[in-house]
C-alpha cells in the first residue's frame, strides 16, 4: 500500500454509481473504523447511525429537504450512509461504563490502576466542563477526529466517501430522537463507488505546497 496514492486518489464525491453496494466483508471493516479510531481519554463520545436499505435513506434524507436538496441524491444513491452523533454529556455513569469495558477487556492488571485510570479521566472532563467550559465542543472534536481516520481508512479500502455538513442536523436530532437519547448529530458521510461521469473524480487535486504548511525544526 503506498499512501500517496490512496491520498491522491480519494476525493468527496458528487455522484455514486447506485448500482454498486459495499460487500459485507469490507462493511465488517468499515464499522471497526468507527468503533477503534483513537479520542482522547479514550473517551468516544460517538454513536453512528448507518443506513443501506431505502427506509433508512429516506429517514436520514429529511436532513437534506429544503436549502440542502443538493445532497439529497448522495443518500439516496449511495450504498450506505452514515449520520455522526456525538453525545452532549460525560457524566459519572458515562465515565463509569467506558472503566468498566476497560476493565472487561483487561486493560487493569490491579485495582489501583483502575482507580488512577477513572480519576486522571474525571479530572479531564472536568477541566472542559468547569474551566474550560467547552465540554461538547472538545466531544465534537473527538468526534471529527473519528470522522479523519475514518475517510482514510475507508479509501484505503477502495470504498468512495462524501462527508457533508450540508444538512439540516436538528431535523436529524428530531427524526432520531438524538437529543433525548444524549447525541448530536455532526455530519453524515455517503459511501459507495463513484459513477463514471463525476466531474469531480476527473479534476487535478488541489492543495498547499509542503514548503507553504510544514516547517522543519
Amino acid at each position: 500500500m503506498i499512501l500517496s496514492e490512496i491520498l491522491n486518489n480519494r476525493y468527496s464525491v458528487k455522484e455514486f454509481d447506485a448500482t454498486k453496494k459495499i460487500s459485507e466483508t469490507d462493511f465488517e471493516q468499515v464499522k471497526d473504523l468507527l468503533r477503534l479510531s483513537p479520542s482522547s481519554i479514550n473517551l468516544q463520545p460517538w454513536h453512528f447511525l448507518i443506513a443501506d436499505t431505502t427506509e433508512g435513506k429516506q429517514r436520514i434524507a429529511k436532513g437534506t429537504e429544503g436549502f440542502f436538496h443538493f445532497n439529497t441524491p448522495k443518500v439516496y444513491d449511495a450504498s450506505h450512509v452514515i449520520v455522526f452523533a456525538a453525545r452532549t454529556n460525560a457524566d459519572e455513569a458515562y465515565l463509569t461504563s467506558i472503566l468498566e469495558q476497560e476493565d472487561e477487556d483487561g486493560r487493569f492488571a490491579a485495582q489501583e490502576f483502575k482507580d488512577q485510570v477513572q480519576g486522571g479521566r474525571k479530572l479531564f472532563v472536568d477541566l472542559h466542563k468547569y474551566d474550560l467550559k467547552d465540554l461538547q465542543h472538545w466531544m465534537e472534536k473527538q468526534v471529527y477526529l473519528n470522522m479523519g481516520s475514518f475517510l482514510l481508512g475507508v479509501a484505503a479500502l477502495g470504498i468512495d466517501a462524501c462527508p457533508m455538513e450540508g444538512v439540516d442536523l436538528k431535523a436529524l436530532d428530531i427524526e432520531f430522537g438524538l437529543r433525548e437519547k444524549g447525541y448530536t448529530a455532526l455530519a453524515v458521510v455517503s459511501l459507495g463507488y463513484r459513477k463514471d461521469t463525476d466531474f469531480n473524480a476527473k479534476l487535478p487535486k488541489s492543495r498547499f505546497p509542503e514548503e507553504t504548511i510544514i516547517t522543519k525544526l
